[in-house]
């Protein structure tokens, strides 16, 4: 029941299923939405600051930066999405349906982005319906079905339970 703000003030971010895109606004004017002076990103462990570079973290932005939003591509438009979020520097990013309608190419890129934030220290929390990345991504899975949770465990039990697998994750 928080305003968005104040969420964005505790360090969380947040990028919807539907994108979300400001379509006429340029890249980098969607970008500079996002931005959060008053917040560096820290290192949990090392405690180094740096300044986000949504241009490093998706190349693919750069080249559109004086494009309006509503012409990128989905895969576009979905960096721009996660980049925006990035640029509150948050500590925590909850990520809606990242690879909904993306190309293979597309999802393995947003994979290495989100594994390399991962990696940073950035908390994910990741909703996903197809098991395209979130295994790879997860340090723990959830698995809910008709509401109700019925599978929490490491990537590797979720793999070794076929029941879960074939009851609620197959076609």
């Amino acid at each position: 029941g928080r305003a968005t703000f104040e969420v964005a003030r505790r360090g969380i971010g947040y990028v919807p299923e539907s994108r979300d895109v400001f379509p006429h606004l340029t890249v980098a004017q969607n970008l500079a939405l996002g931005h959060q002076p008053a917040r560096a990103l820290t290192h949990p462990r090392s405690g180094a600051t740096r300044a986000f570079d949504p241009y490093a973290l998706f190349p693919a932005l750069a080249a559109c930066r004086d494009t309006p939003a509503g012409v990128l591509s989905g895969g576009e438009q979905q960096m721009l999405s996660i980049a925006r979020a990035l640029a509150g520097r948050p500590s925590l990013l909850l990520v809606d349906e990242p690879t909904e309608g993306l190309s293979p190419s597309v999802v393995q890129a947003l994979s290495r982005a989100l594994d390399g934030l991962r990696r940073e220290g950035i908390g994910l929390l990741l909703v996903e319906q197809k098991m395209t990345i979130a295994p790879e991504l997860a340090q723990r899975v959830l698995v809910m079905g008709r509401g109700c949770l019925v599978f929490e465990g490491t990537p590797q039990e979720l793999r070794a339970d076929a029941s879960v697998r074939k009851r609620w994750l197959e076609i």
